[in-house]
């Protein structure tokens, strides 16, 4: 079973591009957003939980998420120096 934060690749004339769902942790920026996605996995010889994070940039046009959003992110052409990664959709917004 795969964890919550990576989905399945979306299929389209462009072929598979990568989902993951993460949370916003830097909107300073204009049209970027920076996003922390954790995995979770066993460890192969000890068994124990794992957690590891990465952070993603990622290009929200119309500047609309804040620090704490809970965002899906979709994988992209390369549209700066970090950027790769495009804001498909906010699931939930910071109470």
């Amino acid at each position: 079973m795969e964890p919550p934060s990576v989905e399945l690749a979306v299929s389209n004339d462009r072929g598979h591009r990568k989902i993951r769902t993460g949370v916003v942790v830097g909107d300073k920026a204009d049209k970027t957003i920076t996003v922390i996605v954790e995995r979770r996995f066993s460890h192969p010889l000890y068994g124990k939980g794992v957690k590891r994070s990465k952070r993603y940039h990622v290009h929200d046009e119309s500047n609309a998420c804040r620090v704490g959003d809970t965002v899906r992110i979709v994988e992209t052409r390369p549209l700066s120096k970090m950027k790769r990664w495009r804001l498909l959709e906010t699931l939930g917004r910071k109470a």
